[in-house]
């Protein structure tokens, strides 16, 4: 049994206390005869939890288990000590049993369609009515969560479009509560959030299209959102590259610059909101803290 004195820091400022951590480190009662001090004076800080992040996933697709516990250990040392993990093309449960990296929540795979998401990622479906098997297949290899692409480009209408049905997505939902799974979904428009949002997703990540009629409603049911406020800073980048779509270039710069007025309404018609970094791929390891400020700065309170 181990003993820590500092000042505890957190949302309502620091105060001094004393903690006791077993040796399998989970907090304990105390104060317990024999502990050995590890720590007295400085500062003891919570550790974090990253609600959007993809252990497995690299700038250039999925990556071998070495790399993906590389960064897992780069999100514990930025002080993420818990991850949601949104959506991975590899098996990482053996980086579970690994009691020095942050413990890890999967999802499983993406579920998508053909040519509507990230190649490789995710499981394509070619029929939408096969997504509540695949959502049944998912819940039963993840810890808990789906992960369903709710929206993305449409080359052939030039824009972001929803990618399911809404009978489907209902059935698929309540597919995933039968397994006792909660399910979230990647959503950067509008079009595809009612649906989502009325079949009684558990959550929304991004949501850089919700209005405040849905923004209301998700109050209302309790839905979830994490904003990945520093994955949406990609979006001018992305739209300069997407010469051969205006619309969809265009659509992503509104979205742009009405990311932080939706945050910080959602907050304040009571969404619970959460701090993901959308981490792997084109965001890096490690950056908890920076979506926390941008939280922050965006008008969540208890960021």
């Amino acid at each position: 049994m181990y003993r820590l004195r500092g000042t505890l820091l957190g949302p309502d400022g620091g105060r001094e206390a004393e903690l006791y951590v077993d040796t399998a480190g989970r907090f304990a009662d105390g104060p317990p005869a024999g502990a050995d001090t590890l720590v007295d004076g400085g500062f003891l800080v919570p550790g974090l939890v990253d609600a959007h992040c993809h252990v497995g996933i690299g700038p250039h697709g999925a990556v071998a288990l070495d790399e993906a516990a590389v960064q897992a250990q780069t999100d514990r040392d930025a002080g993420t000590l818990l991850i949601r993990d949104c959506g991975s093309p590899i098996d990482t449960r053996p980086l579970q049993d690994r009691p020095e990296l942050p413990e890890i929540v999967r999802s499983g795979r993406h579920l998508g369609r053909p040519k509507r998401y990230i190649p490789g990622l995710g499981v394509e479906l070619d029929d939408p009515a096969l997504l509540p098997d695949a959502v049944r297949e998912q819940a039963r290899a993840g810890d808990g969560w789906v992960k369903l692409v709710g929206d993305w480009i449409d080359r052939e209408v030039g824009d972001l479009a929803p990618l399911w049905p809404d009978d489907v997505l209902a059935a698929a939902i309540d597919a995933a509560h039968v397994e006792g799974a909660r399910v979230t979904a990647h959503v950067f428009g509008t079009d595809a959030l009612p649906g989502l949002i009325g079949a009684g997703i558990d959550c929304i990540e991004h949501g850089t299209g919700l209005t405040d009629d849905l923004i209301d409603e998700m109050a209302r049911r309790g839905t979830a959102l994490v904003p990945t406020l520093i994955n949406i800073e990609n979006f001018p980048g992305i739209a300069d590259g997407a010469h051969r779509f205006p619309s969809y270039a265009a659509h992503l710069r509104e979205l742009h610059a009405g990311a932080r007025g939706i945050v910080r309404r959602a907050a304040e018609a009571g969404v619970p909101v959460y701090a993901g970094t959308d981490a792997g791929g084109g965001i890096r390891h490690g950056r908890i803290a920076d979506e926390v400020a941008a939280l922050h700065a965006a008008g969540v309170p208890d960021a």
